[in-house]
């Protein structure tokens, strides 16, 4: 398993150290900031007849300093053991059923904004082949400055874990980190019970290996928290896991936006926490995606 070197940690005391106040301070200032990609100085609704302005503006998390050998972007998962992910509803998906490209705000257990998340993909595919499409996630700091890519290659055959024992019929995520440098895979494992997938570095080698419930469903019936349990490679305890929570029945049964969230140890390589990431969308692209679960083959 990675972990970091003495000097990361190091550095990683020094950005902890800022007291709470200055962190809050720094996470309202978003005046002349990029926020999502999008030149939005104030962060105000338009002022008018049925509008109201927001109680809080939203807060970020401050960018901890650099830190020798972490990819730009990823330091503020040194300071991270657990990540929240709001999938953001679509009005028009709702009340059209055309399938839109995911948008995900990922947020710190204080509710600060770390990154925010978009999907890329062709809208002949989004509407064809639906969950099993093929996609790019764009992921970026509160800056605007894209610092995760990952992306999954379409695959017509795949998607069944029974079958998923050669490369072309299992589903795989690659994570960039900076943008054109391979960080890591997340992989579909075969399984006819429980699914199962693999972590793996930028050479293939597993480092952590990921099990979900034996039954994965959504809807009315299945009004708890689906959760992944994250292992190491000897897979003999449990060291954190992605769990896919109940929004509720009204949000369940009208829309496939989800809520997640993902805990692993701090002293976890950012590499590996990045590519767990990347995992998450994954499973909610394979189990999470369909609404109320339709035609949830895996």
């Amino acid at each position: 398993m990675y972990s970091m070197q003495p000097e990361q940690h190091e550095l990683l005391a020094k950005n902890q150290g800022h007291n709470v106040q200055e962190q809050m301070v720094q996470g309202q200032m978003v005046q002349g900031q990029m926020v999502h990609g999008y030149n939005n100085p104030q962060v105000m609704m338009p002022a008018g007849p049925g509008f109201q302005q927001p109680q809080q503006q939203m807060q970020f998390m401050p960018r901890p300093e650099g830190i020798p050998g972490v990819p730009p972007g990823l330091e503020y998962l040194t300071q991270i053991s657990q990540l929240l992910v709001h999938q953001q509803v679509e009005l028009l998906e709702i009340l059209s059923g055309w399938e839109g490209e995911n948008k995900y705000q990922i947020k710190n257990t204080l509710g600060q904004q770390v990154y925010f998340a978009a999907e890329e993909s062709g809208g002949c595919e989004r509407q064809c082949c639906g969950s099993s499409r093929g996609f790019i996630i764009h992921v970026t700091d509160n800056l605007g400055q894209e610092v995760l890519r990952m992306t999954r290659e379409f695959k017509c055959c795949a998607g069944w874990n029974c079958c998923a024992c050669s490369e072309c019929c299992a589903f795989e995520v690659r994570v960039e980190a900076p943008v054109g440098q391979v960080i890591g895979y997340a992989a579909q494992l075969q399984s006819c019970t429980r699914p199962r997938f693999s972590i793996m570095d930028s050479g293939h080698q597993e480092t952590l290996y990921v099990e979900g419930p034996l039954c994965v469903c959504q809807g009315i019936c299945c009004t708890w928290d689906q959760e992944f349990r994250i292992m190491p490679q000897d897979r003999n305890q449990e060291i954190g896991k992605i769990t896919k929570q109940w929004t509720g029945i009204v949000r369940e049964m009208t829309t496939d936006a989800d809520n997640f969230s993902i805990s692993f140890p701090m002293d976890l390589d950012v590499r590996m926490k990045a590519v767990l990431l990347g995992l998450l969308f994954l499973i909610d692209f394979m189990h999470f995606e369909q609404k109320q679960n339709k035609n949830n083959r895996r």
